[in-house]
């Protein structure tokens, strides 16, 4: 009989999308399902992005360069500019969707063994890419009672060892929706500085900040060679499908590394990269209303969530989700029941049990994750289905 790997063994189902089988059951019973559980934007892609893959006209669907479209990556480096980033175009390397970015860094600075260090709860596919290349997560913990801050450097000293290579952070994050102060950043900066180490910074959410202002790992000053970031177009122009993200760093050295892993890979998508570039041009003032609109679904969701009895919701200051606290005995085994044995006026709402959002075994119990991707009507219809839920639920704690 043929054998699946080790490693294949190894990959971890996806704690967002492993719940699917039971709310399509629920749907084909004629239950609505209120999806809070994955980070699918419901706003409109713009237009002008999408009408600029409509419209373009060329013969052959060609390779485009390894490293991306030079068009493509020339205009990026302006809009970097604009958020006080300074890079030139051969420091960006085009990837299919930030997942690719995540790997590629992952696979170009660790040896299999290696170690990561990476604060929990934590976007639950860098456990993916780490099975991937062959690395090993090492989770610090943050904690809901104060927001997710990030943990004090203390406690990021005590998880590093002679495999630690790298500390990976998602600024503003996923899950938890925690925006990472000026402070804190520096206080990585000294702490990579000191063991020699990179930090990858995922910054997928850069636009969506409520509260301060987005510190981008390559703001900090005198670290060139550690700093990787990892970027996307998914959720900023909510064109997830389109696959298009980025690596860039000042790092010579992993940039030729990273440019054989992107050769071997070929090139990146080139419709998106054409969605991407024209999605640069969109006015000054797109994400205003964009962000007033997460902003107002974050207010609300937060104030619902509070509101009801045996519930903590800390106020997330970007990204869009919240992590919840809630009286249950499991996380997994309310968001199944939720989806199998519930509904309330015929509806149910689907979310992401947080165990799967921690490296640690047994934390997140009590949690789940919530993406505020839906209209106000619609939060609060689930906010009544989850408050309604919570009352009936047979193992409330």
């Amino acid at each position: 009989m043929l054998t699946i790997s080790q490693r294949g063994q190894q990959m971890p189902a996806s704690p967002i999308r492993k719940l699917v089988p039971y709310a399509e059951a629920a749907k084909k019973r004629g239950t609505k399902v209120y999806h809070l559980n994955i980070g699918q934007p419901d706003i409109e892609t713009p237009k002008m992005v999408l009408d600029a893959v409509r419209n373009s006209d060329f013969k052959v669907l060609e390779y485009s360069h390894s490293a991306g479209n030079e068009s493509y990556r020339r205009k990026l480096v302006g809009y970097y500019k604009s958020v006080g980033i300074n890079v030139n175009h051969h420091q960006i390397i085009i990837t299919t969707g930030g997942s690719e970015a995540i790997l590629f860094a992952f696979m170009a600075c660790m040896d299999a063994g290696d170690e990561v260090i990476i604060p929990e709860p934590f976007y639950a596919n860098y456990n993916g890419f780490a099975v991937a290349a062959g690395v090993n997560v090492v989770p610090i913990t943050s904690h809901i009672e104060n927001g997710f801050a990030l943990p004090s450097i203390e406690e990021f000293e005590k998880k590093v060892t002679s495999k630690t290579k790298a500390i990976v952070i998602c600024n503003p994050n996923n899950p938890t929706g925690y925006l990472y102060t000026a402070e804190e950043m520096e206080a990585l900066k000294q702490l990579i500085t000191k063991h020699n180490l990179y930090l990858f910074s995922d910054e997928a959410y850069r636009e969506f900040c409520y509260e301060g202002k987005q510190i981008s790992a390559m703001h900090l000053t005198d670290v060139d060679d550690n700093v990787v970031m990892m970027d996307t177009i998914s959720k900023r122009y909510s064109a997830c499908g389109g696959r298009i993200g980025a690596l860039v760093t000042k790092n010579q050295a992993l940039l030729d590394a990273v440019m054989k892993f992107a050769q071997a890979r070929l090139s990146p998508p080139s419709f998106a990269q054409i969605a991407g570039e024209a999605a640069i041009d969109l006015p000054a003032n797109y994400f205003d209303t964009t962000k007033a609109e997460y902003q107002s679904r974050r207010d609300l969701i937060v104030k619902r969530l509070n509101a009801i009895e045996g519930v903590f919701c800390p106020n997330p200051g970007g990204a869009f989700y919240a992590i919840a606290k809630l009286p249950i005995d499991d996380s997994d085994k309310f968001c199944q029941w939720l989806l199998e044995s519930f509904d309330y006026k015929g509806a149910t709402v689907m979310l992401a049990p947080a165990t799967g959002f921690y490296g640690t075994a047994g934390l997140g119990k009590q949690e789940v994750r919530l993406a505020y991707v839906l209209k106000l009507d619609d939060i609060n219809a689930a906010m009544d289905c989850l408050e309604a839920a919570l009352k009936v639920y047979p193992n409330k704690i």
